[in-house]
């Protein structure tokens, strides 16, 4: 089997990467290791900047997200029993975010991709990255029982923190940076309609809550939770109560309680890995780059790189120019640090941290004042959440 792009990964950076190709006109193919039922549900991000919506729309997958979705024009922090509202659109000259599960993406883009692109093949488990060195790629691959082989010019590798397309760059040319958090999050999704018109990042003595959501319908919910939480220990009601009590605030709020229907304990960590290129392979998404979930930022950084990728592609392939190509793990990794940078900062201020002492709380919560009372750090965290430019 022969293409222009091999894509390892059917998650948002690869199947956005192959709808970005095939309109401009670069045929490639996507290896997805497991099947279509798996990459349709898991769950994950939930957020889409402005810059991840439009390049959704300017993709021509847009339109169930516009009818679906909903808009957010801001967020709300909760501290010392009081709600601040962040107002996005009025400090960043209109921009706003996008409530759209990341489920609900891939389905439009899978979609798309078996109607429209090229191969798309479920179950083909990419076991080796060869030739990347030498001019001669290849993805070898199992797919209905048997190996194959893909040769292509270009490979790029969107199949996340455990895959193979990380390891293919030599342990000599690679250089990697990381953080683990002393804390996860107990994330819930809850058949209750959501208890906010927009998303609540609440801190409290007893540590962080973050009230989200999928739909109008479903709720999506997250309580701050020691590394190696067993979600079992947490049945239903101390969930509910839990969540009670860290958004709490003196009004007459009130959060709805509902069946929940799925729990999941996610661990925190920062990683990153450079450069996002070893000859022939190029690297995407969570292949690359980790951050933890609180800045929202982890499905629009997958996005940004396959969008200066596809980019690059496509002026290669119009005009033969390589220039774009090179620049593109140095284009990518600027806005990759700036965005842990955001993330570690959202982490850190709303978490508690077990090792914290008396004074490292009100050290805390004086950057969440700073927050809620000066429009110049409200502005930096309003841009930063939207979305920095892509590229």
């Amino acid at each position: 089997m022969r293409t222009t792009v091999g894509i390892i990964g059917a998650g948002p950076a690869g199947l956005m990467l192959a709808r970005l190709l095939h309109r401009a006109g670069v045929d490639s193919v996507v290896l997805e290791g497991r099947d279509r039922r798996y990459v349709e549900q898991r769950q994950r991000a939930g957020i889409l900047e402005q810059g991840t919506a439009d390049a959704l729309r300017a993709a021509g997958a847009g339109a169930r997200m516009d009818r679906e979705g909903i808009v957010h024009h801001g967020i709300e922090l909760r501290f010392d029993r009081r709600g601040h509202r962040i107002d996005f659109p009025g400090i960043t000259g209109g921009r706003s975010v996008m409530v759209y599960a990341q489920t609900e993406m891939v389905k439009d883009l899978i979609a798309l991709q078996l109607d429209e692109g090229g191969p798309l093949l479920f179950e083909a488990r990419a076991v080796a990255i060869e030739g990347v060195a030498d001019g001669n790629p290849a993805v070898r691959f199992v797919h209905a029982g048997r190996e194959q082989t893909l040769h292509c010019e270009i490979i790029v590798g969107c199949d996340g923190f455990h895959g193979i397309a990380r390891d293919a760059n030599p342990a000599a040319e690679r250089r990697s940076y990381e953080r683990q958090y002393p804390y996860s999050w107990l994330g819930v999704l809850a058949d209750v309609p959501p208890s906010c018109e927009e998303l609540i990042y609440a801190h409290s003595p007893r540590g962080f809550a973050l009230h989200s959501m999928r739909s109008h319908q479903v709720s999506r919910l997250y309580l701050q939770v020691p590394n190696g939480t067993d979600p079992a220990d947490w049945p239903d009601e101390r969930i509910w109560d839990e969540l009670d009590t860290r958004f709490a605030v003196d009004s007459d709020w009130r959060l709805e309680r509902g069946p929940v229907t799925a729990k999941s304990v996610t661990p925190m960590r920062s990683w990153v890995t450079e450069p996002m290129r070893y000859g022939s392979l190029f690297l995407a998404g969570d292949a690359a780059h980790i951050v933890p979930p609180t800045g929202a930022e982890g499905l629009n950084l997958a996005v940004a790189d396959v969008v200066v990728l596809a980019e690059a592609l496509a002026d290669r392939h119009a005009t033969g120019a390589q220039e774009r190509l090179d620049a593109y793990s140095r284009t990518c990794l600027r806005r990759v640090w700036q965005a842990q940078h955001f993330s570690s900062f959202m982490t850190t201020a709303l978490h508690t941290d077990p090792g914290d002492t008396p004074f490292d709380a009100r050290v805390r919560l004086a950057r969440l004042h700073r927050i809620a009372d000066s429009t110049a750090a409200s502005a930096e965290l309003a841009e930063n959440y939207t979305g920095l430019p892509i590229g």
